[in-house]
């Protein structure tokens, strides 16, 4: 598995995660031609080597001709994004991160996302570092995120609405569920996290802290547009390699509730909407409340920029009035899957092994439902021949349920 690590030392932006992708092996004009379809006229992309302090790196710029510069709604923003052809996921990563920086706007301007206008973010330079990152992490075949805490910055920022504080509103909402920081140099100021930046990290990644253990392929450097003080160099690094073969350790955040008076109808409903919003799993267990009552805990887990789409899913959709709230460190099999050819029609199957041997194999119940029910026999015949037919062709040494 293709893991990257983004080093947060001297905070992020939009511009310095491209920049950082870039400096790491992305080729400029394979991203070009791939943004070419985001129908903004008189809109270009370059990217230069440039120094901050004493190290290198690449400074992404992207320039309109459009003076005045509309303010954005979220659809205005998906309809852009919807009629490029974009490679792989990347569509719905820059979808996924415009919804979650919609939600935290929202939330600080107390309107709903639906009314949220872009202010800064509807601009085309930060639509393409949103959209440049997400094509970016899937040219290179980045397939998990990490980052190390993120640097708050302190005082004050000129924006749209007024002077803020440091943190920008948005940006403290989008770092919910996120670790922070203070900088590593005493007296830098300034914003050392934009809104942008912490929308595409706090998105993507899977666990916040130190770097996992990996086999290093590439480091890049995303250049920021300022010196900060002090002689911090203002750029963000970003890690990429595969993982160790004995798979990987992450954090995710366990969210729990007790709810004794609410149907299980409702609450069947509520665990397919968290598992369609991207959360990890979740489930319901019967349990016995105060004065004998029977009721049930429905559990969820969720990466840490999940998390408060995850609890706004829950408020509204049960009848409870708190969540549990607890990060949990989990230990993974590295995975695979591999799809092996039956009578019944192809079948995946899920592999997952250590670094010296296969642990676990076990053919995709869907998969094997829907053949079983196209061919009219129990499904467990189908499962059964998946199963005995990956084993010859894997050999000896294999182990599947």
């Amino acid at each position: 598995m293709k893991l990257a690590y983004f080093d947060c030392f001297s905070g992020t932006a939009g511009d310095m995660i491209v920049g950082a992708l870039l400096d790491a092996g992305l080729e400029l004009e394979a991203l070009q031609e791939q943004l070419a379809g985001i129908k903004l006229p008189g809109c270009d992309i370059s990217a230069e080597k440039v120094r901050r302090g004493a190290l290198s790196g690449t400074k992404f710029t992207v320039t309109s001709s459009e003076s005045n510069q509309p303010h954005r709604h979220l659809d205005d923003i998906l309809s852009l994004i919807h009629s490029a052809v974009l490679p792989g996921r990347a569509g719905e990563t820059a979808e996924a991160i415009f919804r979650r920086l919609a939600q935290a706007e929202a939330k600080v301007h107390g309107t709903n996302v639906d009314e949220i206008h872009f202010h800064e973010v509807g601009a085309v330079d930060s639509i393409i570092d949103i959209v440049a990152s997400a094509v970016g992490i899937e040219m290179l075949g980045i397939e998990e995120i990490f980052c190390s805490p993120i640097p708050l910055g302190r005082g004050t920022v000129e924006a749209a609405h007024g002077t803020l504080p440091l943190p920008a509103p948005a940006t403290i909402e989008l770092l919910k569920g996120a670790t922070t920081a203070e900088a590593i140099t005493e007296g830098v100021t300034g914003e050392l996290t934009t809104p942008t930046g912490a929308a595409v990290l706090t998105t993507l990644t899977n666990s916040f802290g130190p770097a996992p253990a990996m086999e290093l392929s590439s480091i890049g450097y995303g250049a920021g547009s300022r010196n900060n003080e002090a002689g911090l160099p203002n750029l963000l690094r970003v890690l990429i390699g595969r993982a160790a073969d004995n798979g990987a350790v992450d954090s995710v955040v366990e969210l729990s509730t007790n709810l004794d008076d609410c149907t299980g109808e409702i609450i069947g409903a509520t665990i397919e909407k968290l598992l369609q919003a991207g959360c990890v799993d979740a489930w319901a267990a019967p349990i016995y409340m105060k004065k004998s009552r029977p009721a049930w805990t429905l559990s969820v887990l969720c990466r840490p920029g999940d998390v408060t789409r995850a609890e706004e899913i829950i408020f509204a959709e049960t009848t409870t009035l708190g969540i549990r709230r607890r990060t949990c460190t989990r230990s993974k099999l590295a995975r695979r899957e591999v799809t092996v050819e039956t009578p019944y029609g192809p079948i995946r199957v899920k592999v997952g092994k250590s670094d010296t041997s296969e642990l676990t194999s076990s053919p995709e119940f869907a998969d094997c439902l829907s053949a079983a029910e196209a061919h009219g026999v129990p499904v467990k015949e189908v499962i059964a021949t998946a199963v005995e037919i990956y084993r010859k062709e894997k050999g000896p040494g294999t182990c599947s349920h």
